[in-house]
């Protein structure tokens, strides 16, 4: 059974930072190519952050520079670095795990940016 579980998501002031994490079970993470989506109320999921097996990654245009994609294929964890948080970062941030014919989405983690 293949799982992908979201953590750390919360509550941030404007400004800070925050880490999320997504650990998969059940699939072998290294064959897979890993995103962050969110989606905030009223709105389109969007890509956040995506990286390859091979290590490759790229940026939605209202993210780059502030946040950081990483994984680790030992701890079938991928990770999202979010620095210089915003009030419209605001979502729910879901973990998605591709391959091909295989297509995995966690739970999702709520961030809330506010004062």
């Amino acid at each position: 059974q293949v799982q992908l579980v979201e953590s750390g998501g919360g509550l941030v002031q404007p400004g800070g930072s925050l880490r999320l994490s997504c650990a998969a079970s059940g699939v072998i993470f290294s064959f897979y190519d890993m995103r962050w989506y969110r989606q905030a109320p009223g709105k389109q999921r969007e890509l956040v952050a995506a990286i390859t097996r091979g290590g490759s990654t790229t940026y939605g245009d209202s993210v780059k520079g502030r946040f950081t994609i990483s994984r680790d294929n030992a701890a079938n964890t991928v990770y999202l670095q979010m620095n210089s948080l915003k009030p419209e970062d605001t979502a729910v941030y879901y973990c998605n795990a591709v391959a091909t014919l295989s297509n995995y989405w966690g739970q999702g983690t709520q961030v809330t940016v506010s004062s």
